[in-house]
């Protein structure tokens, strides 16, 4: 059984860094270039999609420094590499409240959106930015409350959410030692196989990511049968 979707959350920047006698913001830098770097393996060990879980809707609360080095971070090194990726062939997506961003990174989201619609490569990266999952699923609701649903089913939940036409993943990776999803895809995840590893995510290794993949094609999936 091989992984076609792998959620990512890449815990540990921070705590890299204070390790390493660096700046917060270094580490985020360093997580960046991970991110870059495990994806392309993730690719080429056959997964079709990857979800990476940037910057949370709680995240907002972190010190405004920070979060403002992020924005930065994103708009311009993130464009960078997903400009890259995206000549490559791989559809880009990005789920979450981008109404939040700043105006230069939202038009971007909007531009990869809008002119890579589709994979020539059959492979998407997703970007879980300003995401949340209970916001994602309140947001699905409210919706369908306004189109005049009075009741609803698994598929028309499906067809609103940020997430829509993406696969559920088959197994999620939280690196950094915490063992908890963080409102990371709640309504996609209930299948999916977890791994919780102690390696700051600077440190994940595509070693690491391949051990994680193997086994999980030794696991039996039966979904409830």
């Amino acid at each position: 059984m091989k992984a076609q979707c792998v959620g990512i959350l890449m815990d540990g920047n921070r705590r890299w860094a204070r390790g390493h006698g660096l700046s917060i913001s270094q580490g985020h830098a360093t997580g960046l270039k991970k991110a870059k770097e495990i994806t392309r393996h993730a690719f080429a060990r056959g997964v079709d999609t990857v979800i990476l879980y940037a910057f949370s809707t709680e995240n907002w609360n972190r010190p405004p420094e920070e979060v403002k080095h992020l924005m930065k971070l994103f708009g311009g090194a993130l464009v960078r590499e997903l400009d890259e990726l995206s000549r490559e062939g791989i559809r880009v997506r990005f789920i979450g409240d981008l109404t939040r961003l700043p105006e230069s990174l939202r038009a971007a989201a909007e531009r990869f959106e809008r002119e890579r619609s589709h994979s020539d490569s059959g492979k998407t990266l997703a970007i879980a930015l300003s995401y949340g999952g209970r916001a994602e699923i309140l947001a699905a609701v409210n919706r369908l409350l306004k189109e005049g649903k009075e009741s609803m089913n698994e598929e028309d939940m499906r067809a609103v959410l940020w997430s829509t036409s993406m696969r559920d993943p088959d197994l999620i990776i939280r690196t950094g030692g915490e063992k908890r999803l963080s409102n990371f895809l709640p309504w996609q995840s209930v299948y999916s196989e977890l791994f919780f590893l102690d390696t700051l995510w600077p440190d994940f290794s595509k070693e690491e990511l391949d051990a994680v993949l193997a086994d999980f094609s030794e696991r039996e999936r039966r979904h409830g049968r």
